[in-house]
């Protein structure tokens, strides 16, 4: 090998021998992953010299493969690039810019009394989020992944995280980050991530964009103290990555688009620079969402695809991928590509295996069932809504109903958009009772709501009510109730 193919793979010596002796000992190198708790990728990338070995891995694996501490000396050993940063100057300049949000330098998450606090809501000693008792609710995690949030460093089963105190510490300065154990701070912050996710689901939105933001300013510090070593930072830019897009989803519910953009494009940079697909796909759509509340079609399809392109093998990927195009085609108002893409992410659906299963719950079971067919109606509404296609518009009414069939109660914030999202596609279809029906429990939460789709649904709604059916008595009465709401609300 060259010397500067070495230097493009400062691992190599270690990767090489552990490629000899996991061959020699008839692994297969998920077989070797599964033995040591990490996922077969990170294996592959450690044969391929590309990886530094996670602390600790090495002396698991000289026993299991007979090496006599031979692994361990290789990992040990210095690295012809260390103390020079492992990105080269013009790709670490893009990874490490200067980024958006609230957050001072040294800045932690808010704290209550010594107690940190997610979303406005305290994290109080073992397994207890706001009161709720483990497996509850909003519960602290004892083990991940938790909600469909995985350990950017094993990408296994049963990872153990630490005490929400141990994380605050953690958090109290950049220097205490960077000195803990890369394995407790990532489980940690891990950990925090799945809180801060699921309060957001449930519009425990107070706090959450501060933490979230706040605690990404330390991680993309520690990501570039890292790689000034010489190391990859590889955990530090998959966890920078996914508190990225917390980021920017919080910013795109308040409105604040350019913001939401910043984080997703520097979530997708990191995401990108540590190989991580799962988040790139999810970064991906949230792109899609914004170019969508834009009414850009062609950009929400360029999204889209790339996003399908990103690795065929992976069906969650592509199911996703179909989804996103569905959408992208009804805002064209390209109806048998819309259907078409309808048709292949339900077969891509009905097949998902063990490892969709486990990169991405959210899509398997009820969860699944509601968020695509929540995509599907919200594509054959945006389809019948220009033209007034009933029989459409009757696809979105069950779509949407099957959706809010298998929505979890605690989902509040998903609950009022699908529930506007049904009674506008009830208008699209010509059934006026039918959509005041739906609206009418809804109306005060919706006229109050800062959150910008629940926003977008509910003018669209309005629009097409008193357009079609404004003189109507009971559509008069309507809008009466919509100006009360606003009055009681302090809205213009």
């Amino acid at each position: 090998m060259s010397d500067a193919n070495r230097a493009d793979r400062p691992w190599a010596a270690f990767g090489s021998r552990l490629r000899a002796l996991r061959r020699g000992a008839g692994l297969t190198q998920l077989q070797l992953g599964q033995l040591v708790g990490y996922h077969h990728t990170l294996i592959s990338k450690l044969e391929s010299g590309l990886r530094e070995p996670p602390a600790g891995l090495a002396d698991r694996l000289d026993p299991l493969l007979g090496s006599r501490g031979e692994l361990a000396v290789l990992a040990g050993a210095p690295r012809p690039r260390r103390g020079t940063p492992f990105f080269p100057e013009a790709v670490g300049r893009a990874l490490f810019a200067a980024l958006p949000g609230g957050a001072a330098p040294g800045g932690g998450p808010p704290v209550e009394g010594g107690t940190l606090s997610c979303d406005g809501v305290p994290v109080h000693g073992t397994g207890v989020v706001g009161g709720d008792g483990p497996g509850g609710g909003r519960g602290w995690p004892v083990s991940l992944p938790d909600q469909g949030v995985i350990c950017p460093l094993h990408a296994s089963d049963g990872c153990a995280v630490p005490e929400p105190l141990a994380v605050l510490s953690l958090l109290k300065s950049a220097a205490a980050l960077r000195e803990s154990s890369d394995a407790d701070a990532v489980h940690g912050l891990t950990a925090l991530l799945s809180c801060l996710t699921r309060a957001a689901g449930e519009d425990l939105t107070p706090g959450v964009l501060e933490t979230a933001e706040r605690v990404l300013h330390l991680v993309a510090g520690w990501a570039r103290a890292v790689d000034a070593t010489g190391r990859l930072p590889h955990a530090q830019l998959r966890l920078a990555a996914a508190y990225a897009q917390l980021a920017g989803q919080a910013r795109m519910s308040r409105g604040q688009t350019a913001l939401s953009t910043v984080w997703f494009e520097h979530g997708l940079r990191w995401a990108c620079a540590s190989d991580d697909v799962v988040s790139q796909a999810s970064l991906l759509g949230d792109l899609c969402t914004l170019a969508r509340l834009d009414r850009d079609a062609e950009s929400a399809l360029v999204y889209a695809q790339a996003m399908g392109a990103l690795d065929p093998r992976r069906g969650w990927v592509g199911a996703l991928a179909h989804l996103y195009q569905a959408r992208g085609y009804a805002l064209r108002q390209d109806g048998p590509e819309c259907r078409r893409h309808i048709e292949l992410a339900r077969r891509r659906l009905a097949r998902l295996g063990r490892r969709d299963g486990a990169e991405a719950p959210w899509l398997t079971g009820a969860d699944g069932l509601m968020r695509a067919e929540s995509a599907v109606g919200g594509a054959l509404r945006d389809l019948a809504a220009p033209g007034g296609d009933r029989a459409t518009a009757l696809g979105a009414v069950a779509a949407t109903g099957a959706s809010l069939a298998h929505l979890a109660p605690r989902l509040r914030p998903v609950r009022l958009l699908l529930t506007l999202r049904l009674a506008d596609s009830h208008a699209c279809a010509g059934d006026l009772e039918q959509s005041l029906d739906a609206a009418a429990g809804v109306v005060e939460q919706a006229v109050s709501s800062e959150q910008t789709t629940v926003v977008q649904e509910f003018r669209g709604l309005h629009a097409r009510l008193t357009a079609r059916w404004g003189d109507l008595p009971q559509v008069r009465d309507y809008r009466e109730r919509v100006r009360d709401a606003a009055a009681v609300a302090g809205l213009p």
